[in-house]
């Protein structure tokens, strides 16, 4: 009798012809030696190292992982202060969040330490953190800020 080999695998395309959506690299401005990285290099981030910066939000702030203005790609951890809320927005393309401590909290329920939310493109809500969170957050596109004083502006 003949042994099978098992089932035959196609190869998986080389990585110069292999593409990601549209996006084929983007900048992590905290790595000093990115300029001297090949397009498909691993980037390398040092959390640590990297300042938190304000968000048009007082009480939340962020460290950028990764931003592509040019797509509106955004990766980041946002460290919220207990009591803070956030103003009505909309979630312009699909959201994502995992929360690595403390809760957010919305009219549609609470994510908490260890949990996962997404919320589709169109989704509109107010979010409070009433003792505070470290969350890490992916976007697509940045959210619009639809009441406040941030109303008309993306999170950048």
């Amino acid at each position: 009798s003949s042994q099978s080999a098992g089932p035959t695998v196609a190869p998986f395309p080389k990585p110069s012809t292999r593409k990601i959506g549209t996006i084929r690299s983007a900048p992590t401005l905290s790595l000093a030696h990115a300029a001297s990285l090949g397009p498909l290099a691993s980037r390398f981030v040092s959390v640590e190292v990297l300042p938190w910066k304000p968000t048009p939000t007082p009480g939340i702030e962020m460290k950028i992982l990764l931003q592509d203005k040019e797509t509106g790609l955004l990766t980041a951890l946002f460290r919220w202060a207990p009591g803070t809320a956030l103003d009505l927005h909309e979630h312009v393309e699909i959201e994502q969040t995992y929360v690595l401590s403390g809760s957010i909290v919305d009219d549609e329920g609470e994510v908490r330490e260890g949990d996962f939310v997404w919320r589709p493109a169109g989704n509109r809500h107010l979010a409070r953190s009433p003792n505070g969170a470290l969350v890490l957050s992916f976007f697509l596109k940045p959210n619009r800020f639809l009441a406040g004083p941030n109303a008309g502006q993306a999170l950048e």
